[in-house]
């Protein structure tokens, strides 16, 4: 079940999606979107059916009055506007794998307020989800996971190095250093002016606050790095820079790269890419 919703970020109102794990019985479903409803600034405004038909086994009983303990994946979209906006597909394949899943739309899309900064101020819209979401009885805290996917690397590398709450991290075909997409990507310089203020040469701080490579060396949870090595439009490079700078700092983070694939990956590598990244996140918890 995927539940709509729209909470306080800053004094704006933005819009995101909670999905709860297709196993779970409805009424059960619909019990823990009620507690959701009672936090302050959240607002559940409405419920998407789960199209996910082909359920694993259910470990919830039916006749169970009792909310389980859920561990959580933030998931930050990529892009911006109606170009990388939220997958309802994907927020419905995470949450099979038995996770509480939330995706916030960030500010200026999907008929939140405010104006989408490309990791700017944005990023308080993931990490006041977070905080929120930590306070919920049903979503064990001591779980709460983040996965970017492109530029949503940023948000998440930004919540991460902010927030204690986060367990550990998945950057999927992510951005890590905004300034090599800048040049990188000639079909985005218009945009990315407008957005951020300017170019690198002009505005180099705003590139650098929107890089994940600069909160390196404040993230203080695993990281596990996805990537196709034939991706286009984020090359593998980002990944392998900001491999070696969580080496440079420390960490002993994991990678998964895909021989020969994209920016997104065809259905059946798509799967079990899912499947190995939660075997992963498995593991820590």
């Amino acid at each position: 079940m995927i539940y709509h919703i729209d909470y306080v970020s800053e004094g704006l109102h933005v819009k995101g999606y909670l999905g709860l794990p297709p196993q779970l019985p409805r009424t059960l479903s619909h019990k823990m979107a009620e507690a959701v409803d009672t936090m302050h600034g959240v607002t559940v405004t409405g419920t998407l059916a789960c199209s996910i038909l082909n359920r694993e086994p259910a470990s919830f009983e039916e006749s169970s009055n009792e909310s389980p303990k859920l561990p959580l994946v933030i998931y930050c979209r990529g892009g911006i506007g109606r170009i990388g906006a939220v997958r309802l597909k994907w927020v419905e394949e995470f949450s099979a794998q038995g996770y509480a899943v939330f995706a916030p739309a960030y500010r200026g899309n999907e008929g939140s307020e405010g104006r989408d900064e490309f990791g700017g101020a944005d990023t308080m819209d993931v990490i006041s989800a977070i905080d929120w979401l930590s306070r919920i009885s049903w979503i064990d805290s001591s779980r709460i996971h983040v996965l970017g996917f492109s530029r949503g690397a940023i948000n998440a590398a930004v919540a991460a190095a902010a927030s204690p709450h986060i367990s550990r991290m998945i950057l999927w075909s992510g951005v890590s250093d905004l300034t090599q997409t800048y040049e990188e990507r000639i079909d985005l310089r218009r945009m990315m002016k407008r957005v951020i203020g300017g170019s690198p040469a002009k505005v180099p701080e705003q590139y650098l606050l929107r890089s994940p490579l600069h909160y390196a060396d404040r993230i203080p949870c695993p990281v596990l790095l996805v990537h196709g090595t034939q991706d286009e439009q984020v090359l593998v490079q980002h990944s392998y820079r900001m491999l070696d700078k969580l080496r440079e700092c420390g960490h002993e983070p994991q990678t998964h790269l895909y021989e020969g694939l994209g920016h997104r990956f065809p259905p059946p590598q798509h799967a079990a890419a899912i499947h190995r990244m939660f075997d992963w996140l498995k593991k820590g918890d």
